[in-house]
């Protein structure tokens, strides 16, 4: 796989319609098979690709957020987006791989001559997003399907149900006020428009029949009687059921915490009075995960002050691992934030009902304006005690590689999940990740249907730092060794996860698309060993080379 510069293209060739824009954009010889290289059609930007001696064209821009495709990895049909691991397929521009929830736009490939042709339709000059044909409800079918919460694997499952042409009902009950959005922005952009981050607006929801609840709670579920009971008092029947509730803030459990300005992030709402309140004034975060790391990365240049108070020695011990976290806490600290590790919040003083000081258990006083709490996430599963659905100890609900529950006909996907990853052997974890939630959507959607499809995703998230995006791709808890390449002082780095003497999970900073190919090397079962890791020859990551 290559990456090459796009071609100025020239008018010649075959004749256009008049809703066409046709470009004679290389030679024929120019590309090698499993090669690609983005041109330009008019003032539409196109993934050139040759795939089995045959030319495709395709959108270049992920329908994600918009990263150029051309960039990213090519391996077989399929091309691996390079910022979040997106994948479509290069001849007919289908999305196989979230989190992008769009296909692309595909264009017509002509050879003549030795020249290549690329022709756009006009029209799809402003649609690069292409949504899959979906189906709609067909009266003659009795049948439910209920899907409890308003995230992206409810939303996934509803829209897989229906490109599968599944005619009966489909119901999506959340308590959220808002339809549903991207919660992977709330951290990140927190002065964000609730209308901007919606992952579909109501009349996509109308056109494709699919019924959404909003403010109505599920307080139960029977499941010999196939119903949900809900707050309104109100109680309906299902045939087929996913309970994709998701996880909840984890709360303060220390005196004070009720004050005013302690507070959680968990919607725009939310999100919006965090950046408001945190304009000028001193600024105190409990916990040094994704929420309050890049909390305090997004207010570096508002706050008056940051204190961040972490419970282990580092930050992000459990996800991005002791070495990244000690470089994001050196990164932050250079900007002026203070750190207090290995403690934890014994009491929050007021004044007026509002917060003043933060009290810690190593006797520090913190004095404090507002005090963001993110330090750990709740299972939302009180609603199954009593219903005979299984779940673990923390209270996940423990789920097959189908996503089907112990009981027939109800199905979980979500953070909500403990689930088999399969590539480490369908041990089963908790990935409270947007990219794997919405994989379980689309999986619970099949085997609904009866399709006896497996989950096999590569977990994939990212995570914002001062404006720099740190990705990963894998599932890299207790790992024993750690292989760099690159410098982090430099803020570059790709580093390499290492279990029993196999790489487990990757994670880089402008390294792109290093990581995606990464990803790509796990969807395919491969092993990364140590020894590939550690030596110089990266050859086998298959990154672009740069071309002058």
């Amino acid at each position: 796989m290559s990456e090459k510069k796009p071609k100025t293209a020239h008018h010649a060739g075959p004749q256009e319609d008049e809703e066409e824009a046709t470009a004679a954009v290389c030679m024929e010889s120019d590309l090698k098979d499993g090669e690609m290289m983005d041109v330009d059609v008019g003032d539409h930007n196109v993934l050139l690709v040759r795939c089995d001696g045959e030319y495709t064209a395709i959108g270049n821009q992920c329908t994600h957020y918009g990263a150029p495709l051309s960039t990213g990895v090519l391996v077989g049909h399929r091309v691996r987006c390079p910022w979040h691991g997106a994948c479509f397929n290069v001849k007919t521009g289908d999305m196989e791989e979230y989190p992008a929830m769009d296909s692309l736009t595909c264009h017509k490939v002509k050879i003549l001559d030795r020249n290549v042709y690329v022709t756009v339709n006009k029209k799809a000059l402003g649609q690069a997003k292409r949504v899959k044909k979906m189906g709609a409800r067909d009266p003659d079918v009795k049948h439910t399907v209920i899907l409890l919460g308003g995230g992206c694997a409810s939303v996934i499952c509803a829209e897989i149900l229906r490109q599968e042409n599944y005619g009966g009902r489909i119901i999506m009950v959340t308590r959220d006020y808002l339809l549903p959005y991207d919660k992977t922005r709330l951290s990140k952009v927190m002065n964000v428009k609730s209308d901007s981050i919606l992952l579909r607006r109501m009349e996509f929801y109308q056109k494709y029949d699919i019924e959404v609840w909003l403010k109505k709670e599920a307080l139960s579920i029977d499941t010999d009687r196939k119903t949900v009971a809900f707050n309104d008092g109100t109680t309906e029947s299902y045939d087929q059921l996913l309970v994709a509730t998701g996880c909840r803030a984890k709360e303060l459990d220390s005196p004070g915490a009720d004050l005013k300005n302690v507070l959680m992030l968990e919607t725009p709402e939310d999100a919006n009075h965090i950046h408001n309140a945190c304009i000028g004034c001193r600024t105190v975060i409990v916990g040094t995960s994704f929420v309050g790391m890049e909390v305090a990365s997004y207010m570096i240049d508002k706050a008056s002050s940051i204190t961040i108070i972490g419970f282990s020695e580092l930050p992000y011990l459990k996800t991005l691992g002791r070495e990244i976290g000690k470089f994001t806490m050196t990164v932050l600290e250079e900007r002026g934030v203070k750190f207090y590790m290995n403690d934890s919040v014994t009491e929050v003083r007021g004044k007026n009902g509002r917060v003043k000081e933060v009290v810690l258990k190593s006797g520090t006083i913190v004095e404090a304006d507002v005090l963001l709490v993110g330090i750990g996430i709740v299972p939302n599963s009180e609603l199954l005690k009593g219903s005979g659905i299984k779940m673990d100890p923390k209270n996940y609900v423990t789920v097959d590689k189908y996503m089907r529950t112990n009981v027939r006909d109800v199905y979980c996907a979500g953070d909500l999940t403990s689930f088999p990853l399969q590539m480490i052997k369908d041990q089963s974890v908790s990935v409270a990740h947007w990219q794997t939630a919405q994989a379980q959507g689309r999986i619970a959607a099949l085997n609904m249907l009866g399709r006896q499809v497996a989950l096999n995703t590569v977990p994939f998230y990212w995570t914002v730092l001062l404006g720099q995006t740190i990705r990963y791709a894998g599932y890299g808890e207790g790992y024993t060794d750690l292989v760099l390449k690159g410098r982090f002082e430099d803020m570059k780095f790709l580093a390499f996860y290492i279990k029993e003497d196999e790489v487990v999970a990757a994670a880089g900073l402008n390294v792109e698309p290093a990581v995606s190919a990464v990803a790509e090397r796990f969807a395919a079962g491969k092993v990364i060993t140590k020894a590939e890791a550690e030596s110089d020859d990266l050859s086998w990551l298959k990154l672009p080379t740069s071309k002058q």
